[in-house]
C-alpha cells in the first residue's frame, strides 16, 4: 500500500473510532479497531477537557468530535487531495501553532501536515490540550508509518523547516518577526457575518442561531455581526435567535452577558436584548460575548464593496443568493475538509515547502 494511501486510511478509520461519539449517545461499537485500548480513555478525555476550561461543554466538544467524523471518510479525505501534487517533495517537520477557542480547533492544520507526508510539531493552547495528543495516539496505533511524525512540546519551537501559526492580531505581529526566516501560514482574528434583507425564513433566522451561538460564539466561523437594511424590524431575528435562550442557564454565559450589559448601559449605548442576547450598532466585527453586532446597508452592491475591503476581518459570509462563495444559514460551524481558513489553501502551501 502506498504511503498517501495508507494516511487516508488511518484517518479514515480514526473517522470511525470518532463516530462512536455523538450528541445523541455515547455508545462503543463493535467493529471499530483497538476499542478496547481507547474508548474509555477517550470518553475520560472529554470528562477532563471540559473540567479544565468550562467553555468546553460536552455538547460543544461532542459537536466538534461529531463533525470530524463525518468530514474524516475515505470519499472526502481523497477528494479532498485529489488535485493537490502532495508527496513529490521530501518530508519536512512542520511546527503548527494552535489557537484553543474551541474544541479541537487545531485539528485541521494538524491533518493536513500529516496527509501530506510531513512530521508535524504541535505547541497546543493551553485552553485545548487534553484531546489530540490522545487521538494522535490511536493513530500511531492504526498506522505505525505515523510513529516519530507526531510530536507535542510546551517549550520554545526548535529544529523546524515551516510553521503554521493561529493567534490573536497581536501575536500575530510577533510571530511575523519571530518567524520571518521560514516558510509560514500566520492567521489573525476574523469573524463572520450574517447578510439579512428582511425577507428570511423562520427557519433560515433559527438556523442562523446556530451559527451565533455554537460555542458560545467564540469560534471564528461563528456569526458575530449582522448587516441589516434600513428598514429592518428585529422582531423575526429575536424569534429565529429564541431557541437558544436556554445558553443562559450556562453560568460563565450568563455572567459574561451580565458583565457586557452592565458596560453598554454605563457607557449610555443603544442596545437591544432579549434576557440572552444583546445588538449593538457598531461598526466593527468582533463582538463581545453574548452580544451581536449590526450595521445598516444602503445597496448591496456598496454592501458587497465593503465585505470585499474588510475580507482580512472575515471568515464566513452567511447569505441567501447574494455573494459567490457564501455559506448556507446554520452552516458555518460544519466546514468541508477544502473550506481554508482565511481562504489559505494548506495543502498547496505544505506542497510546496
Amino acid at each position: 500500500m502506498d504511503s498517501i494511501k495508507s494516511r487516508i486510511n488511518a484517518f479514515h478509520k480514526l473517522g470511525e473510532f470518532l463516530s462512536q461519539f455523538s450528541q445523541e449517545k455515547i455508545e462503543k461499537k463493535e467493529h471499530i479497531e483497538h476499542n478496547e485500548l481507547f474508548f474509555d480513555g477517550f470518553k475520560h478525555q472529554l470528562k477532563i477537557a471540559g473540567e479544565y476550561n468550562t467553555w468546553f461543554t460536552r455538547e460543544n466538544i461532542v459537536f466538534s468530535i461529531e463533525s470530524w467524523a463525518k468530514a474524516l471518510t475515505s470519499e472526502n479525505l481523497t477528494k479532498w487531495i485529489t488535485n493537490e501534487n502532495l508527496g513529490n517533495n521530501e518530508p519536512k517537520l512542520v511546527a503548527v501553532i494552535m489557537a484553543g477557542n474551541i474544541p479541537l480547533v487545531g485539528f485541521h492544520d494538524f491533518l493536513s501536515v500529516l496527509i501530506s507526508g510531513h512530521s508535524v510539531l504541535v505547541k497546543q493552547s493551553s485552553n485545548d490540550k487534553h484531546l489530540l495528543p490522545f487521538l494522535a495516539k490511536y493513530l500511531e496505533y492504526v498506522e505505525p508509518e505515523l510513529k516519530g511524525k507526531i510530536m507535542f512540546t510546551e517549550e520554545k519551537l526548535t529544529g523546524f523547516d515551516a510553521v503554521i501559526a493561529t493567534g490573536s492580531n497581536n501575536t500575530a505581529r510577533y510571530f511575523e518577526y519571530y518567524f520571518k526566516d521560514k516558510p509560514s501560514i500566520i492567521r489573525k482574528n476574523r469573524n463572520s457575518v450574517a447578510v439579512l434583507t428582511g425577507s428570511e425564513s423562520e427557519e433560515q433566522l433559527q438556523n442562523l442561531s446556530e451559527d451565533v451561538f455554537r460555542y458560545f460564539g467564540l469560534g471564528c466561523r461563528s456569526v458575530s455581526k449582522v448587516f441589516i437594511p434600513r428598514d429592518y424590524s428585529f422582531d423575526a431575528f429575536f424569534n429565529g435567535m429564541y431557541q437558544q435562550h436556554e445558553i443562559i442557564n450556562n453560568t460563565k454565559y450568563a455572567n459574561n452577558y451580565d458583565y457586557n450589559k452592565a458596560v453598554y448601559l454605563m457607557s449610555e449605548f443603544d442596545i437591544l436584548e432579549n434576557g440572552f442576547l444583546m445588538i449593538k450598532e457598531d461598526k466593527s466585527y468582533a463582538s463581545p460575548i453574548a452580544s451581536v453586532f449590526y450595521e445598516y446597508y444602503d445597496s448591496m452592491d456598496d454592501l458587497k464593496i465593503k465585505l470585499w475591503e474588510d475580507r482580512e476581518q472575515i471568515q464566513c459570509i452567511v447569505a441567501n443568493n447574494f455573494i459567490e462563495k457564501e455559506v448556507a444559514f446554520g452552516q458555518t460551524q460544519h466546514p468541508k475538509l477544502w473550506d481554508y481558513a482565511d481562504g489559505v489553501n494548506t495543502l498547496d502551501f505544505l506542497s510546496k515547502i
